[in-house]
């Protein structure tokens, strides 16, 4: 009996110590489980927050708001668009055409003129014409490309209207304050280099710009309350510190709106300081009107220009932000014929000539 039970208590045993075995065979297997679900939890957590981060910058398109703020005025808004790109493409072209042809007008002050006239055709089309197809489709979509090619040249075309307005200023300058010099001073080489270099100058900085600001965080956010790819609005719409891009806007408006300005606003003083000293008052009044053009367009321009660009951040509103944009980008070029030739009697008699010639 007690062999018996010897036995039966060694059977058992052995039952114990391999049940034992499994168990710890068991244990071992769920820690190494445990151990790997717990890395790839880590690991599947890592990889989220991977995409979140690369979710920040993945915005491929942007869809400009415009005027969808004023849903029955969309048909107005069409013609009235279409008229005013009508009336800036036949004005600016007909003044490059008069200013070519007309030998009375084979002058740096008129070839100036029809640099900026081409400028204004230009610049106008960089944002006129996706307006319009806005308006017309309700198709607000615009791809980062796309957007951040009609940035690039707004702002290349922004810098050369404010360098062309100082060239001409200067060009007035020379003509009033030192007439005798002006044919040796304004030779044809000289012109040609002054308005290449206003063409070409802003042209890495602009890039530059454009490419930081693309370089943001947008954090999926892709609606920009604005008709057209502008700097406020899209630093407004990214995320994170911007500090230091609001900084380079700063400077970058310092340099290509303020300098240009100040060097006008110079020329302006020595003009109507030697204005003043002529000696009868038909002297005075025709100094004036050869130059009171051209001071009214740099008025319009760097008045709201500059309200755009320098003003505080904290006083920027999406209606005057457009308000004013509309303003130097559509309104501005507008009247820019109509103020040359309306106030220039050289260019109304070349423009009477050409229409009694067709």
């Amino acid at each position: 009996m007690a062999l018996s039970r010897l036995s039966f208590d060694s059977t058992q045993l052995r039952t114990l110590q391999e049940g034992g075995k499994h168990f710890l065979r068991a244990l071992h297997t769920l820690q190494s489980l445990r151990k790997k679900a717990f890395v790839s939890a880590v690991l599947g957590f890592i990889h989220g927050e991977i995409q979140a981060e690369d979710n920040v910058s993945s915005v491929v398109q942007f869809i400009l708001l415009g005027f969808s703020d004023l849903p029955n005025l969309q048909g107005l808004l069409i013609w009235v668009f279409s008229l005013i790109y009508m009336i800036i493409l036949m004005g600016n072209s007909l003044i490059i055409v008069i200013t070519r042809l007309d030998p009375a007008l084979q002058k740096p002050m008129y070839f100036f003129l029809a640099n900026f006239s081409f400028l204004e055709i230009c610049y106008v089309s960089v944002t006129l014409p996706r307006i319009l197809v806005n308006l017309w489709t309700q198709d607000r979509s615009i791809s980062l490309l796309s957007c951040a090619a009609q940035m690039c040249f707004f702002l290349i075309l922004g810098a050369v209207e404010c360098f062309l307005l100082a060239v001409m200023a200067y060009d007035r300058y020379v003509a009033i304050c030192n007439p005798l010099h002006y044919p040796l001073i304004m030779n044809q080489k000289a012109c040609i280099q002054m308005a290449i270099g206003s063409w070409i100058s802003g042209i890495p900085v602009q890039i530059g710009q454009t490419c930081q600001i693309f370089s943001l965080n947008f954090c999926n956010a892709n609606k920009i309350n604005h008709f057209f790819c502008d700097v406020p609005p899209m630093i407004k719409l990214a995320c994170g510190d911007t500090s230091l891009n609001e900084m380079s806007v700063y400077l970058v408006a310092m340099v290509f709106v303020a300098v240009p300005f100040l060097l006008i606003l110079a020329s302006y003083s020595k003009i109507i300081s030697t204005i003043l000293k002529l000696p009868t008052a038909k002297g005075r009044a025709k100094a004036f009107t050869t130059c009171s053009s051209h001071l009214l367009v740099v008025l319009l321009f760097f008045g709201s220009a500059t309200i755009t660009y320098l003003r505080p951040k904290s006083s920027h509103s999406a209606g005057v932000d457009k308000l004013l944009s509309l303003f130097y980008t559509i309104v501005t070029p507008m009247f820019n014929p109509l103020i040359y030739t309306l106030r220039n009697k050289d260019v109304i008699a070349a423009l009477r000539k050409l229409l009694l010639i067709k």
